[in-house]
């Protein structure tokens, strides 16, 4: 349909709209009107996705001084449904528009083991591999090399790509990563390097979280865009925790150990050099001396120097055609520059924190930073060896360290860039291999940046297994609004959105900003295929829970088996549970063995248990599914805060029924999550309690949402904790979930239960006129009489 909403055309690509995303498009436009950031919660299966796409594509068809859709998503499935839907809109909207109208070019963006189409490299196992094997064979020395030695091997899509240089464009359309491959291999171009270039022309661009709230990949590609986007993070639910997982580290024996090798195999390289071209390394320092580092680059030499900063620091400009930019240490190269592939992921530390200074006199010599980095490291050691846990802040570190080992902070401000430049002089491709140096030099550059939002712990030992020595010094951020602060302050409109951001008002002091929209809807149902439910008791009236103190009772453990023997007896084809940890879940299910309730439950459906491995889960994952199929019916038992609760939907007759047993807290004893705390009580004055049920709840109902992703869909929610029923959890669950929570469903105990269950299986197993369905739709014609009576759904 094509309607006006406040003036603004708006083309979505369906006969008819919910009211809720009626009403969601109206908060969102708005909020763009204002040129604001806004924090919206959509229930899932209302179409928030096609409802984003719509609005904004609209919004830029008929504001052209809007920036491009700049969508960031946690998944590569999410990414290509994204782009799915994209695909399927803009096929709508050419209906109306017709062959004159602008072309519109989207794209989806990924690392390059989902773009790599070279035979071999893209065979590789891991992404660090990948862009290693990339590196040795894209590199700009070798490429140099190449040409008098034909018997150097080169990526022919890498090469493909630089010789069209400025013609090396993507038509318009709309390419997930599939069809990057494809048209990659048609032309002759490498698909990862002609995404980042392309990044520069598009309207829309997919990516991951990381490529926008990680310091060390947002300089690489999105430092050029420009301040007009509108930025979306979808699924926003956690993304607090990404930011803080983005700017913290952790240090282990093993890392340090190999660090140290590391540091042997650089101070080996650099005697080789020293012996065989000595000249590339007097460039290098005459380079640090007149002081042209900046964020990990320099301007090209007068000869010579690959542009591998072209991708990182430019990607709009095609690598052939932007050598006037090289890496921090390019090689000294004779001929002509040749641009290259081998780009570092750039500095930890945020853009306007970066330090804009020569570097320091100390590290400019390449023995000298070896030598520099060998004593930091010993240093890190010799604290690996504390027997008592030691908790300080990075000015304290930073004063122990200067007193013993003569390490100065400003000094280690520059340990990433300087590492950088070096592996760059020294001509390294395997840059896999010197992930650890990578780290400690993370380490040192955030540590010697930030006195204020962080915390070093220093831990002999797991406090859940003391008695097995795994000593870790773990540089943790505390605060989640240090990543997001530079791009609230860069682009104009930032949606962050999802279906459970309940309680919603948290996230604005938690982020430290201030939307000028923040709303949740709830969702319009023909009929109430929600039944959420709260059990506080087992069939003999003793309270089940996870708490500590009860959480290894044999009574709580039978309840809990008893009400999942007893649901799959009733409930039809999948029943989906989720439990607090691995943990607890492995002892729980051990224990269901012994008493013999795993042997009754199989009697009436097959078992399926997620691991840590992501193989041994996704197989599971695919036999569980055939189960449902075939009629025999299963149960899945899974982790909340794991793979399968944050990216996997049970839909249909995948999730009849899901079980959340407990209520899942974070480790309660861990020192980060007790250093966290802490700052947030003193800086934005949120109460201990508030913020880990806050925590606790979003990932109860991210759980449970598994399993309704369509208003056609329908499934029964068992929240299986005593706590459930306090106000003060309950409350914080999402409006969609509490307002079909009745009071008759609350309190009960497991054989209560059972005959809710039987009662809602049996309604939902009425026919089902989907005419009910339509009467809660708005037709255009409906759409359009609201805007001209100026009315509100």
């Amino acid at each position: 349909m094509r309607f006006k909403l406040e003036g603004l055309t708006v083309y979505f690509p369906y006969e008819y709209i919910y009211p809720e995303q009626y009403r969601y498009m109206l908060e969102l436009k708005r909020s763009l009107d204002a040129r604001g950031h806004s924090l919206l919660e959509m229930p899932t299966g209302t179409g928030k996705t096609i409802t984003l796409l719509s609005l904004i594509t609209s919004y830029q068809l008929a504001h052209p001084e809007v920036g491009k859709l700049v969508y960031c998503t946690r998944t590569v499935p999410e990414m290509e449904k994204v782009l799915a839907e994209l695909q399927e809109l803009i096929a709508y909207r050419s209906k109306y528009l017709g062959p004159d109208a602008a072309p519109i070019m989207a794209l989806g963006l990924s690392s390059r083991k989902n773009l790599c189409v070279h035979p071999t490299v893209a065979e590789e196992g891991s992404r660090e591999s990948v862009d290693s094997g990339c590196r040795k064979l894209t590199a700009s020395w070798v490429r140099e090399r190449a040409v008098s030695d034909p018997s150097i091997e080169l990526c022919d899509f890498f090469e493909g790509h630089e010789r069209a240089g400025s013609e090396a464009l993507l038509p318009p359309g709309i390419y997930t990563l599939a069809d990057l491959r494809a048209y990659g291999r048609k032309r002759g171009w490498c698909p990862y390097f002609l995404a980042r270039h392309m990044m520069a022309f598009a309207n829309v661009v997919v990516y991951s979280y990381q490529y926008m709230i990680d310091p060390k990949v947002s300089q690489m590609i999105s430092r050029e865009l420009e301040k007009e986007c509108v930025v979306v993070f979808d699924e926003a639910h956690n993304i607090d925790n990404v930011c803080i997982e983005a700017l913290s580290v952790s240090l282990r024996q093993q890392t340090l150990d190999a660090a140290g090798r590391n540091l042997g195999r650089l101070d080996a390289a650099i005697r080789r050099v020293k012996e065989t071209d000595a000249g590339r390394l007097r460039d290098e320092y005459n380079r640090l001396v007149q002081g042209l580092v900046a964020q990990g680059t320099l301007p090209a030499r007068a000869a010579g120097g690959g542009g591998g900063a072209a991708a990182a620091a430019a990607p709009a400009a095609p690598a052939a055609a932007a050598a006037p930019a090289a890496p921090a240490a390019a090689p000294a190269a004779g001929g002509g520059a040749r641009g290259g592939g081998e780009d570092l992921l750039a500095n930890p530390v945020l853009p306007e924190d970066i330090l804009q200074e020569t570097v320091p006199g100390n590290i400019r010599r390449a023995e000298h930073f070896v030598t520099f980095m060998r004593r930091l490291v010993s240093y890190l050691r010799e604290k690996l060896r504390a027997t008592q846990v030691v908790h300080e802040t990075p000015p304290v570190f930073l004063q122990a360290l200067a007193e013993r080992v003569h390490v100065d902070a400003k000094t280690l401000k520059f340990c990433y860039d300087r590492l950088s430049s070096l592996l760059k002089t020294l001509e390294i491709t395997d840059n896999d291999e010197f992930g650890p140096i990578q780290l400690v030099a993370d380490f040192a550059t955030l540590v010697g940046t930030y006195a204020k939002g962080f915390a070093l712990i220093t831990e002999p030992f797991d406090s859940r297994l003391p008695n097995i020595p795994d000593p870790v010094i773990q540089l943790s951020c505390l605060d989640a609004s240090l990543a997001m602060k530079p791009i609230f302050s860069k682009f104009q409109s930032v949606v962050i959105t999802s279906g459970t951001l309940s309680p919603i008002d948290l996230y604005p002091r938690i982020l430290n900003f201030n939307p000028v929209a923040i709303q949740s809807f709830s969702m319009t149902l023909p009929r109430d295929c929600i039944c959420p439910v709260v059990v506080t008791r087992g069939a003999d009236q003793m309270p089940v829970s996870t708490k500590y103190e009860m959480r290894g009772d044999p009574g709580v453990v039978r309840n809990y088996g008893r009400l999942l023997v007893e649901l799959a007896a009733v409930v039809p084809d999948g029943v989906v549970c989720f439990f607090v940890s691995y943990l607890y879940m492995d002892s729980i299910i051990s224990k269901w063995h012994d008493m013999g309730i795993l042997q009754e439950l199989m009697a009436h459906k097959l078992v399926f248990i997620e691991t840590q491995d992501v193989v041994e889960t996704t197989l599971a994952l695919d036999n569980f599914r055939r189960a449902c199929d075939s009629g025999r019916g299963a149960v899945f038992l899974s982790v909340a805060r794991g793979k399968v609760a944050e990216g996997i939907d049970f839909d249909r007759h995948y999730g009849r029924c899901v079980v959340m047993y407990g209520v899942p807290y974070q480790y309660t004893l861990s020192r980060i999550l007790r250093a966290r705390l802490d700052y947030l009580r003193d800086t934005f004055h949120i109460k201990e309690d508030d913020y880990l049920a806050f925590d606790a709840v979003r990932q109860a109902a991210q759980c449970v949402g598994r399993v309704i992703r369509s208003k056609a869909d329908y499934g029964i929610m068992v929240f299986a904790d005593k706590r459930y029923q306090r106000h003060d959890k309950r409350d914080k669950l999402p409006g969609w979930i509490t307002r079909h929570l009745r009071e008759a469903h609350l309190n009960l105990s497991t054989d209560m239960l059972l005959t809710v269950a039987r009662d809602f299986m049996r309604s939902m197993a009425q026919p089902f006129d989907r005419g009910e369905v339509g009467r809660l739709l708005l037709s255009e014609e409906q759409v359009n009489m609201l805007e001209a009576s100026g009315g509100v759904v």
